[in-house]
């Protein structure tokens, strides 16, 4: 249930400027950990080195909120083992948005989740992707906790590990969304970077997650932390499992801030890989 409701859209963009500017000054010389074997274990991964539908056994397709728009107003059907929205072609994931008339709605693309089938409690997580352009798409990698233990959004938690608006064609955003912080409130966690080439070529958007704090990186750039207060988790829902989702949605709260552009369609988010690292002890 995406961002249920977008009350305050408006600040969270300029919020994410404002991180920007300010987290970026003392992130941009932080590199991620070396990741060697002897530090780290690979512990579930796609490397989409086959062709037809996503692995069935890794993923699975979110199609519940077509009903009610998502909670963002978006203005896309999510599709369920469609080739036209997701398919892999032996070497990369394709995610495609398209403007086509469906069941009562006049866009399409699809949403896999990893829920039950990849569900992780701390890690590394790295996704290399190319992202769709134009105004009105919104791609998103993200997290959500699989078991909703602390209650429903936002109290158990989500992880913005990349999210990007086509309007911003060279920005990208991580959020951390709790019962304590999120844009409903005025209270969101949130940092941008300046990408400027995100849309033509592949980077790696990268979260790792321990007990203390998360760090979210793109590539090797750290650019948003978010730490354990230990107040409880009204601050820190993070020690529950938690899912992967990958979806390109269009329009919604943020999406369409400055419209639609029906010029652009069709439009796909290529994922070159998905892996899963574990800390060795």
């Amino acid at each position: 249930m995406k961002k249920m409701i977008y009350v305050s859209f408006v600040f969270f963009v300029i919020l994410s400027y404002y991180s920007c500017s300010t987290n970026n000054e003392s992130a941009n010389n932080e590199n991620t950990d070396t990741i060697t074997s002897a530090s780290h274990k690979l512990v579930w991964n796609d490397e989409f080195n086959y062709e037809g539908l996503p692995d069935s056994n890794k993923w699975s397709y979110d199609i519940e909120g077509n009903s009610w728009n998502w909670g963002n107003n978006e203005l896309q059907n999510y599709t369920k083992a469609r080739k036209e929205n997701a398919y892999v072609d032996g070497e990369y994931l394709h995610i495609s948005a398209i403007k086509e008339i469906w069941e009562g709605k006049n866009y399409t693309s699809a949403r896999l989740i990893t829920k039950d089938k990849g569900d992780w409690l701390y890690g590394r997580f790295e996704v290399r992707a190319k992202l769709p352009s134009g105004k009105g798409i919104w791609p998103a990698i993200w997290m959500l906790p699989t078991d909703w233990e602390y209650g429903g959004w936002p109290a158990s938690g989500e992880i913005d590990i990349m999210e990007h608006v086509g309007y911003m064609p060279d920005s990208i955003f991580a959020s951390a969304h709790t019962e304590s912080y999120n844009h409903a409130i005025g209270t969101n966690k949130t940092a941008g970077i300046y990408v400027g080439d995100c849309e033509s070529e592949f980077h790696t958007y990268i979260v790792e997650w321990d007990k203390k704090e998360y760090r979210a990186y793109v590539d090797s750039t750290l650019y948003f932390t978010f730490k354990n207060e230990g107040t409880g988790y009204k601050e820190w829902p993070y020690d529950k499992r938690f899912h992967l989702l990958l979806n390109v949605a269009v329009g919604g709260n943020w999406g369409a801030v400055e419209g639609v552009d029906d010029r652009i369609f069709p439009q796909e988010m290529i994922i070159d890989y998905v892996r899963v690292y574990k800390k060795t002890e």
